[in-house]
């Protein structure tokens, strides 16, 4: 299939494009900035500049695709609020497809997000599931819950770099590798029994943070400094920033940290989601071999940095 591939340069984008790609796919990437997502194109993608309030750009790059897989959410830097990129936006691209005669369409969403909405992204997701749920687009949804490579600046960086972890709450997150998420949202647009589906696409289990810092201390051998923040101080934050215009993006974030330093668990059962999709949840990262694959392949760069090093240098090294 031609496939339109927007949100292409984020966490999650970046893998549904070579998953895409080595899947035989035909991929156009909608870009904001083509100059820096050259690494894409290397891939073997195609890229249209645009953006999803830009009706004109989307009707380029729609143009000839027969599906579109939406990867695309708001960053916190971002020029636009969540509001117009996660609502407007997403409004903008279903009328051009409609427009387009394009009616396959693969969207990310967060689980659980009905029970959220008072968080901004989780009620603009699930007004969104609503609203393709009432409309006649063949959709497919999977339900994320995190991925595990925001875990690295989180956790598992801020450990080996002997600095403060900050953590807040009990929750429990089912993090997926997005490349497995990625093989979900590339095996919906070849299972037509996945239209009009609603999947959880979460990984093998649910970690609070105190698991995953003392599976990143055992991984890096190091003790983690760990300070925690109540619910109390991330309102405060959230009435302070949301003062400014400015700070919207990074109150809406703010507002998810409530969410997961909660005692919220984000995880559901996965077996009807890997019968559909044809997937086997033995080929799914586990947790424990992501952080492993990480602290190695950093610890074996690190040491051969250290040849290069003088004596003060080395002593700065994180380990």
């Amino acid at each position: 299939m031609k496939v339109l591939i927007v949100g292409a340069t984020g966490t999650l984008g970046r893998q549904v494009v070579r998953t895409c790609i080595d899947q035989g796919h035909g991929v156009r990437c909608l870009v904001r900035i083509p100059r820096k997502a050259g690494f894409l194109q290397g891939w073997g993608g195609e890229l249209v500049q645009g953006d999803l309030l830009q009706s004109d750009s989307l009707d380029r790059a729609l143009k000839g695709c027969e599906a579109v897989i939406d990867a695309a959410t708001a960053r916190v830097d971002s020029e636009h609020s969540v509001y117009a990129v996660d609502w407007d936006g997403k409004l903008n691209l279903l009328r051009r497809m409609e427009a387009a005669g394009v009616q396959r369409l693969v969207f990310h969403s967060i689980l659980k997000a009905s029970e959220h909405r008072s968080v901004p992204l989780m009620d603009i997701k699930y007004c969104t599931e609503d609203l393709l749920r009432h409309s006649d687009v063949q959709y497919t949804i999977l339900q994320v819950s995190g991925f595990m490579q925001g875990l690295i600046s989180q956790f598992a960086i801020p450990i080996l770099d002997c600095r403060n972890v900050w953590v807040s709450g009990s929750s429990s997150i089912a993090y997926m590798n997005s490349q497995d998420v990625a093989r979900f949202s590339v095996a919906a647009l070849e299972r037509p029994n996945t239209i009009g589906l609603s999947a959880p696409t979460v990984g093998p289990k649910a970690w609070s943070s105190a698991e995953v810092i003392q599976l990143c201390e055992r991984l890096a051998n190091k003790e983690a400094r760990v300070l925690s923040v109540s619910s109390f101080t991330i309102r405060i934050l959230r009435a302070v920033v949301s003062a400014f215009e400015a700070g919207l993006n990074v109150d809406d974030r703010l507002a998810f940290a409530e969410v997961s330093g909660g005692a919220t668990c984000l995880d559901a059962p996965m077996e009807e989601s890997y019968r559909a999709f044809g997937l086997d949840p033995a080929d799914t990262t586990t947790l424990e071999t992501y952080l492993k694959e990480y602290y190695d392949t950093i610890t074996r760069r690190l040491r051969q940095m250290e040849a290069d090093l003088g004596k003060e240098d080395r002593k700065r090294l994180p380990f």
